[in-house]
């Protein structure tokens, strides 16, 4: 992992969806306290698609003016859709062309990753699942959805993978938005299936409105178990280091001119 000090080892720029909800930016601070923790040599900032501030291209300009010339851009998303296709290597692109001395490398998206899962099953012991009670329940795991097919087919593969390599009795996909089945509708799925208890995974980093969303579906459907967002887990911080590590040994999408 590197160690470097500062501005030898390349920046790190944690890249967040951002929301008018500011429980969200509040849990990305978090995570961001908790990654400079981890790395210690590494300058670590946190910046935002939407909604929040500052902006992509205003900290990588300020990262630029304290005298970074390369930076990894870590996606904080689940899953590879449009936004780390499309939205943010754009933006990333821009900022090259404005700041060619500054290469730019884009990672991989957070999930799917094994730390992920293991971090949705400890919060769901958190919020009062007991271990002996898996064969007899079913979980909803629950995603802010999206259009893009490749999004849902990761989800409905996590899903499957979960419920193969534990005790549950069943995992079902759910989506936020865009996508179906909603919470509520995955919940009552297995009740009619025969689980004698449902509980919820929401498979989303920072609260907001569909995370909202996702707990009004359990509430609704009346699921035994809601376990929090991801949030700060140090389960994901170590899955943001393992992501900027790549990068920064020689992986990566390269946007910066300099790169």
């Amino acid at each position: 992992m590197p160690t470097a000090p500062y501005p030898s080892a390349p920046a790190l720029l944690l890249v967040a969806h951002g929301s008018r909800d500011e429980r969200h930016s509040a849990t990305v601070e978090a995570l961001a306290a908790r990654v400079r923790l981890l790395l210690p040599g590494v300058r670590v900032a946190a910046c935002y698609l939407d909604f929040d501030s500052p902006s992509v291209p205003a900290a990588l300009e300020e990262l630029h003016a304290a005298g970074a010339r390369e930076a990894v851009a870590v996606p904080l998303l689940l899953t590879r859709a449009f936004h780390a296709k499309t939205d943010l290597p754009a933006v990333l692109a821009e900022v090259a062309a404005a700041l060619p001395d500054l290469a730019v490398r884009q990672s991989a998206v957070l999930g799917p990753h094994p730390l992920l899962t293991a971090a949705l099953e400890r919060r769901l012991r958190a919020a009062g699942l007991d271990p002996g009670d898996a064969p007899s329940t079913g979980v909803v795991l629950a995603s802010a959805g999206s259009s893009d097919p490749e999004a849902s087919a990761v989800i409905a593969d996590m899903a499957r993978e979960w419920r193969r390599t534990t005790g549950w009795c069943a995992v079902r996909p759910a989506f936020a938005s865009a996508a179906r089945p909603g919470t509520a509708e995955a919940v009552r799925e297995l009740r009619a299936a025969g689980a004698d208890r449902v509980a919820v995974a929401p498979y989303v980093l920072a609260p907001g409105r569909l995370p909202d969303r996702i707990e009004a579906g359990a509430r609704e459907a009346g699921a035994e178990v809601l376990a929090p967002v991801l949030g700060a887990a140090p389960e994901v911080a170590r899955v943001v280091l393992e992501r900027y590590a790549a990068v920064a040994s020689g992986g990566g999408a390269a946007v910066g001119a300099a790169a």
